[in-house]
């Protein structure tokens, strides 16, 4: 009997000693062995930053670096750089179902807020009066006339009051969006 009750005492002590060492928490694993990792000087962006001289945590992009997948665009936001790209630049991509298709999403989400879903400058934002000053058609004449290259030019750097979508949009996206616009909006 002495045996058995030793088992069983020696069993019910594992058994509660096992559950008992179970962290139930895993936030909180209990060992902390590099305390400088767990509780780590991290700065979110806006805020205050002693490590820099301005005292700011978000820090300007380096001079002269270019982001990975990025080219640098040669023309600026002037009247004489959209005429050069309209003459230098040209549709590298075919006007492929699968392209136009890339490029229909593209207006979608990026240009039909102002240039409505027809192109016919009626998008929402004009439409609801949230917007006060009318967007281009790009059914007009003057865009049906206008190279490819001037209206990459535009979706790069943006026009007049229309702002740059460049660093939104990728070039591949930008010249699919050109196919739609072309192929799709102004065929119709």
């Amino acid at each position: 009997m002495k045996l058995n009750n030793g088992i069983i005492i020696g069993l019910t002590l594992l058994v509660v000693g096992t559950l008992s060492s179970c962290d139930h928490n895993r936030n909180n694993p209990g060992w902390q062995y590099a305390d400088d990792m767990v509780q780590s000087a991290a700065y979110e962006s806006y805020t205050a930053n002693p490590n820099f001289a301005d005292g700011k945590t978000m820090q300007p992009k380096v001079a002269g670096t270019i982001a990975r997948g990025m080219m640098p665009y040669p023309f600026q936001k002037t009247d004489e750089d959209r005429l050069k790209a309209g003459e230098s630049l040209e549709n590298p991509l075919q006007a492929t179902a699968a392209n136009r298709a890339r490029g229909k999403e593209v207006y979608r989400i990026y240009c039909s807020s102002c240039h409505g879903d027809r192109g016919d400058g009626l998008g929402l934002l004009y439409t609801s009066r949230k917007y006060p000053y009318p967007p281009a058609s790009l059914l007009s004449e003057k865009m049906r006339t206008a190279p490819d290259g001037e209206i990459y030019h535009v979706i790069s750097v943006g026009w007049g009051i229309m702002a740059e979508h460049g660093s939104m949009i990728k070039p591949d996206d930008r010249w699919k969006a050109v196919l739609y616009v072309r192929n799709t909006l102004q065929s119709q």
